[in-house]
């Protein structure tokens, strides 16, 4: 591991100490206790950091201007919508306690490309609207707002209403520490002492959030999903959650949390039991690079081994993962069988040694390992329980939704800190080590909620790093060169194959084909090429191969690498500017897989890369008139990612 990647690690790692696992080392580190028993920030600290922000230079590089939403019109042959399905707002008690003030309504009013000031006097704003949202915040501390303003509080929610307003780093892990316990306890629940309040609390809050999202779903135009997080908690600083998302709005009348459902299998049982026709739902994982290896682990958080009906209930209801967001990517590592450079982007975390370490990678962290687990899976149930589409999303907790690109990017909670405090590699917390975040796009014939769900259980959607490039992806049997001329490229590409999503069967007569094409964000860098990566089974090892399929620039790709040339392109730190000539505004190809074994099941899926720009950092440093330190990259490699096509009996 290089000497970047280590300092980002330790970063990491006591960010994660300091506020998620300080409680295991109190007796080492008495003196950090008292440091976090201190508020986040004083009003003194607030001001501070006000005029720091005031001092930032916001026109030291270009900035695009904010674009109308032009509203596309239905299409038989599907429109791409980009959106955001993981965004925290004022009612999420993270959110709240790191000084997020936005409520749902204005979430949503952000996402439809409202500007809004953060706590710093600092400007948000996305460049365009998003075309769909949800808001998803935590169902654990649902009710928490109407506990405080209850006239007949007990004085154990007083205590807890004080440091909910004044809150510190203690805390907050205190209140983690809870959650993390098995069975988990509710602080709410022990301090209200009263379960038939506390449900119409926790009511009162799911209908503020229903009610949001039926005031702002305006049918092609923009489209709101009613959803939440389920949120479990592991040891030093882990995840385990989910968003779970509806269809319309016929809804369970309440949520289910941790403190309802315990596992994974928990949850979607009491969401089946609850969620009766026409009422829909989905669970979206995501954060699997920081859940230990329990996301795509044969058993659940407590270690009960998952059963064959287990496997077919996620099957039912888990069609996608989130696979980047602003806490890094969980694409892949280079720890078990892959090579894949690309792996390292926005992921810092070292190898596991042992089954149950932590702060770590595991073999079933990464969706690459799931999706190879899938197969293995599908051999012996007959079938495959991990065939996941991808999507990317922000996890903002600043209700900013869809704020993911890199010059706009004003950390992932208030408490952050302006410019001058976000790229500071010697701050308390270090959160350099985050990122923007990623964006969902759906490939549906309106903007709608059941056009768009419905394209996400066939799993026609991609994911992105923030960027909105377009990418499709086609698989069949009967694909010839013709359709890279065709003057109807995408009737045949559907007529005579199937879109990203689909699961194909195999052909003993002839090679599977992919038409691919790719075209850059409108406002962003150019093309630098398309990747394909295959996943199979030979003799009994998963196996994976990542490829080049076309380079910009008419880059020749070496027949045993599988490699072009890397593309040189100059990025300028001092401004930021975008080199628009080298690279392609638009990539397309049909590739047939040389090596295809009508006997052997496999993946394939489609990754586009963008040429190098300025990281967020950077354009924080080029604000703060100073030059980025070497403690992080100045660059980010922007990406998208198609939902996998699966070959199989």
């Amino acid at each position: 591991m290089s000497r970047v990647n280590w300092l980002i690690l330790i970063a990491v790692t006591l960010s994660l100490i300091f506020i998620g696992g300080y409680i295991y080392l109190k007796p080492l580190f008495k003196p950090l206790l008292v440091m976090t028993d201190q508020p986040l920030m004083t009003k003194e600290d607030v001001e501070k950091a006000r005029a720091l922000a005031a001092q930032q230079n916001e026109d030291a590089f270009l900035q695009w201007e904010f674009q109308k939403e032009k509203y596309k019109k239905k299409n038989e042959l599907k429109n791409v919508y980009f959106g955001d399905l993981h965004v925290h707002s004022s009612l999420s008690f993270d959110a709240y306690i790191f000084n997020t003030r936005l409520d749902v309504d204005e979430s949503y009013e952000f996402a439809k490309g409202m500007p809004f000031k953060n706590m710093y006097g600092e400007t948000m704003q996305i460049s365009r609207p998003l075309d769909f949202a949800a808001v998803t915040d935590h169902a654990e501390t649902f009710g928490i707002h109407e506990s405080c303003s209850d006239p007949d509080i007990t004085e154990e929610s007083v205590y807890t209403c004080q440091r909910l307003e004044t809150p510190s780093f203690k805390f907050f892990a205190e209140l983690r520490e809870t959650a993390v316990k098995r069975p988990p306890v509710s602080f709410l629940t022990e301090a209200i002492n009263d379960k038939e309040k506390e449900e119409k609390f926790i009511k009162s809050t799911w209908n503020k959030i229903i009610n949001a999202a039926e005031r702002h779903n305006d049918p092609g135009k923009f489209t709101t999903f009613i959803a939440y997080e389920y949120s479990p908690v592991l040891p030093d600083g882990g995840y385990n959650h989910r968003n779970v998302i509806f269809k319309n709005n016929t809804v369970p009348d309440r949520v289910f949390s941790l403190f309802d459902a315990h596992t994974a299998i928990d949850l979607w049982e009491k969401l089946l039991a609850n969620c009766n026709y026409p009422c829909e739902f989905m669970t979206i994982p995501h954060n699997s690079n920081r859940s230990w290896g329990v996301t795509f682990a044969d058993k659940t958080i407590d270690g009960a081994e998952y059963t064959e009906a287990n496997w077919a209930m996620r099957d039912k209801v888990e069609p996608l993962v989130e696979m980047f967001q602003i806490k890094g990517n969980s694409e892949c590592s280079t720890f078990f069988g892959s090579t894949d450079e690309e792996c390292n982007i926005e992921q810092i975390y070292p190898k596991c040694e042992k089954e149950g370490d932590t702060l770590c990678i595991q073999p079933t962290s990464m969706v690459r390992d799931a999706l190879k687990r899938g197969i293995e899976l599908e051999t012996d149930l007959g079938f495959n329980p991990l065939d996941l589409g991808v999507i990317g999303s922000s996890d903002t907790h600043n209700a900013n939704p869809g704020d993911t690109e890199e010059w706009d990017f004003k950390g992932e909670s208030s408490v952050v800190g302006p410019a001058f405090a976000r790229t500071d590699a010697h701050a308390f917390i270090p959160r350099f080590v985050n990122n923007p975040g990623g964006l969902a796009a759906i490939w549906a014939k309106e903007n709608n909620r059941d056009e768009l769900f419905e394209a996400m259980q066939n799993k026609e959607v991609y994911a992105t790093t923030g960027t909105r490039i377009e990418l499709r992806f086609f698989g069949g049997f009967n694909y010839n060169e013709s359709i890279l001329s065709a003057s109807d490229p995408l009737t045949s590409a559907y007529n005579d194959g199937n879109p990203m999503g689909s699961t194909i069967k195999h052909n003993e007569g002839k090679n599977i084909s992919f038409y691919i094409t790719a075209k850059k964000d409108p406002i962003d860098a150019p093309l630098d090429k398309i990747q394909v990566i295959k996943g199979w089974i030979e003799n009994g090892e998963a196996m994976e191969e990542v490829m080049d399929v076309v380079c910009s620039e008419n880059r020749k790709i070496n027949n045993k690498s599988m490699r072009c040339e890397t593309l040189k392109v100059d990025v300028d730190l001092t401004t930021c500017k975008i080199d628009q000539d080298r690279g392609a505004d638009e990539l397309k190809v049909l590739w047939t897989d040389p090596n295809y074994k009508p006997e052997q099941n496999a993946f394939y899926y489609a990754r586009v890369l963008q040429n190098p720009t300025c990281r967020w950092t950077t354009y924080d440093n080029i604000r703060a008139g100073r030059k980025p330190p070497k403690e992080y990259s100045a660059t980010m490699t922007e990406m998208a990612w198609s939902s996998p096509i699966w070959i199989r009996d």
